[in-house]
C-alpha cells in the first residue's frame, strides 16, 4: 500500500478540524495514515475503543475530508495499533474507568464547586454522606469526569464492588434478563454492590419496568447503606415520565447542579488540559481558545485538539495565530451569537426601563419582570454561564438567575400574551445574528 503523502494527509486534518465539531476528540492528535491505495484510506487509531468509535462517528467525516483531499471517491477504515488490538476486549456492559479522570485533574470554579466537594465528600465515606449523589448539568459539564473520579477513589479506598454503567446499559441489562429468565441474576448482580455509579439516569424515563425494578433497587442499596450516585442532564424533578417515588428517592440525598464554566475556569482548564496532555501552549493562545469556546468542557477539549493537530501536521509551533486558524470556524460561529448586551438592548426598548433599573436593588414589579426576562434569554440564547448573567445584573449569583429562568418559565405557561411578546423578543434576537 503506498504511503499518505504529508501534504494530503494534511489537507485532510485540516477539512476534520474545520467541519469536526464535537465528533472531534483529544486521543485525535494520535491518528495516523497508514496508507492509501485502490481508494481506501487506512488510518491507525491508539486502540480499539477508539477504532470503535471512530467507525460509529467520525468515518463520514473523514471519508468527506478524504474525497475532498483528493477528488476522488475515497473510502476510509481505522485500524488499531496492533500492540492494543489483543490487549483491549472491548466490554459490552460495565463503563470502563478512564485514568485521567481523577480529581487531580478536574478544575473546579464557581460553576462545579459544590458537585466536586460533594463527589470528593463521598469518595471519603461512600454510603454515610451524601446518598444518593445526584449530579445534574447539560452535556460536555464534567458529570461523567465527577463519577468516574469518585469511582476510582472509593475502589482505591478498599471497595472493589463498584459498578459503574450508562443507564442504558441498565435497561439493556434488565430486558436480556426478562427474555431469558435471569431476573434473579440481575438483580444479585445490582442490589450485592458497595456503589452502584449511573451516568445520564435520564433515560429511565417512560421505561415504566425498568423503574420499577431501579426502585427496588435504589431501596435495597440505600436500607443497607451503600452509596447510589447518578448523573442527569437536569434535575430530577424535571426529568419527564418519571415516576414521583423515585423523583422523591433522587433528592433524599445532595442534588448538585454543574453549570458553564466562566472565563477564569475556562482559562484554567485549557492550561490543565493542554499540560495533561504535554501540549506547550502559549498564554495568548490559551486565552484565545479560552475566549472563543465558552460552552463546556468537551468542546474546550475539542479546541485544544484542534489546535494540537494543526500543529502536528503542519509542523509548526502552537502560537497564537496557528490557534486562531485553527478555530477560525469557531471564533466566526461566536461572533454571530446573540450578546447580552443585545437582549439587554431590546428588553429595554421592549418595557421602557433603563439599564441602571435592571442593575439596581428595585424589586417593584415593572422592574424584577424585565430583568427576569433578561436573565431568561441569556440562558438560552447565549452560553454564557449562571454566574456570568448574575453578574450583568448587579452582580446577582446563580440562584437568582435560576430563580428568574422558573419564573419565566412559568409566566409563559400561564398568560399567553406574555409568551407571545417574548416568542416574539426571541425570534427578533435570533434573526439579528443572522
Amino acid at each position: 500500500m503506498s504511503t499518505v503523502e504529508p501534504r494530503l494527509w494534511q489537507q485532510v486534518i485540516q477539512q476534520v478540524i474545520r467541519n469536526g465539531g464535537q465528533v472531534i476528540r483529544p486521543w485525535f492528535e494520535k491518528l495516523e495514515p497508514l496508507g492509501l491505495e485502490h481508494g481506501l484510506l487506512e488510518i491507525q487509531v491508539p486502540g480499539r475503543r477508539e477504532q470503535t468509535y471512530c467507525q460509529r462517528h467520525a468515518a463520514p467525516l473523514f471519508t468527506e475530508a478524504a474525497q475532498a483531499a483528493t477528488g476522488r471517491l475515497v473510502s476510509v477504515c481505522f485500524l488499531a495499533r496492533p500492540e492494543t488490538a489483543e490487549a483491549e476486549p472491548l466490554a459490552d456492559s460495565e463503563l470502563a474507568l478512564n485514568e485521567e479522570y481523577t480529581f487531580a485533574t478536574f478544575v473546579t470554579g464557581p460553576c462545579n464547586r459544590l458537585a466536586h466537594a460533594a463527589s470528593v465528600a463521598v469518595a471519603q465515606s461512600p454510603g454515610k454522606t451524601y446518598n444518593p449523589l445526584f449530579i445534574h448539568g447539560a452535556a460536555g459539564l464534567g458529570k461523567t469526569h465527577l463519577l468516574q473520579a469518585t469511582s476510582h477513589n472509593i475502589t482505591e479506598g478498599g471497595s472493589p464492588a463498584v459498578s459503574f454503567i450508562s443507564c442504558e446499559t441498565f435497561i439493556n441489562h434488565l430486558i436480556e434478563a426478562i427474555e431469558l429468565g435471569r431476573l434473579h441474576q440481575f438483580r444479585y448482580r445490582y442490589r450485592h454492590v458497595d456503589a452502584l455509579v449511573i451516568d445520564d439516569v435520564q433515560f429511565l424515563a417512560k421505561h415504566e419496568q425498568t423503574q420499577e425494578e431501579f426502585f427496588h433497587t435504589f431501596n435495597t442499596l440505600y436500607q443497607a447503606q451503600k452509596q447510589i450516585i447518578l448523573s442527569c442532564d437536569r434535575p430530577p424533578a424535571e426529568i419527564p415520565h418519571l415516576e414521583e417515588r423515585l423523583v422523591s428517592r433522587f433528592s433524599w440525598g445532595l442534588v448538585a447542579g454543574i453549570d458553564r464554566p466562566g472565563y477564569e475556569t475556562r482559562v484554567a482548564i485549557v492550561r490543565k488540559k493542554a499540560s495533561l496532555r504535554g501540549i506547550e501552549m502559549p498564554e495568548d493562545a490559551v486565552c484565545f481558545i479560552a475566549g472563543t469556546v465558552d460552552s463546556n468542557t468537551r468542546e474546550l477539549e475539542g479546541a485544544i485538539t484542534k489546535v494540537a493537530m494543526l500543529a502536528r501536521v503542519q509542523e509548526r509551533p502552537i502560537t497564537l495565530a496557528l490557534a486562531e486558524e485553527a478555530l477560525a470556524a469557531d471564533s466566526s460561529a461566536a461572533q454571530r451569537e446573540v450578546t447580552v448586551e443585545q437582549i439587554i438592548d431590546a428588553v429595554t426598548k421592549r418595557f421602557g426601563v433603563r439599564l441602571a433599573d435592571l442593575q439596581s436593588r428595585k424589586r417593584t414589579k415593572s422592574i424584577s419582570l424585565p430583568r427576569q426576562v433578561c436573565m431568561y434569554l441569556a440562558r438560552h440564547l447565549t452560553r454564557h454561564s449562571l454566574e456570568e448573567i448574575g453578574g450583568y445584573f448587579g452582580g446577582r449569583d446563580h440562584t437568582t438567575v435560576l430563580h428568574a429562568n422558573r419564573a419565566i418559565k412559568n409566566l409563559r405557561h400561564t398568560d399567553p400574551a406574555f409568551h407571545a411578546a417574548l416568542e416574539q423578543l426571541s425570534q427578533q434576537l435570533s434573526a439579528a445574528r443572522r
